[in-house]
């Protein structure tokens, strides 16, 4: 993505095949319960939403993409297999897999969207809001 010389958080995946660093600090994550995350990661997906302009890949000899859907695309390590990043083509951001970071210790959970696509396996208990949609947690914030 973009050269930031500014650098707020760092992460990557498992084997290091894909780093990064953020310019800037996520202060929220939102747990997505669509039926893609849970497919993609094996249960539902907890991200941070960062502009586009403030990631800088910084080791990409993992780094593949993988069209999800008509409107975005995935990223994940073809090394060890993270998954990392969800990118919708018509936004100015990108969604960064919560565990990738590494310190999640100013970054709280806030909400859950898609939340009646959840598992059936599991409940969401937390008392956080839930939404129905990207559209409804939108109209929230």
């Amino acid at each position: 993505m973009n050269q930031n010389k500014h650098v707020e958080l760092t992460g990557g995946c498992l084997c290091g095949g894909v780093r990064y660093e953020l310019a800037t600090h996520p202060k929220t994550i939102t747990a997505c319960h669509c039926s893609q995350c849970r497919r993609m990661t094996g249960h539902y997906m907890a991200a941070a939403l960062v502009k586009k302009s403030k990631l800088n890949i910084t080791e990409s000899r993992g780094l593949s993409w993988y069209r999800s859907s008509s409107i975005a695309r995935r990223g994940f390590c073809n090394e060890c297999g993270s998954t990392l990043f969800w990118d919708g083509d018509a936004l100015d951001e990108i969604g960064i897999a919560a565990g990738t970071l590494d310190d999640t210790s100013e970054i709280k959970l806030t909400a859950h969207v898609f939340a009646p696509d959840k598992g059936d396996y599991y409940e969401i208990t937390d008392g956080l809001p839930q939404y129905e949609s990207d559209e409804e947690l939108n109209d929230h914030q």
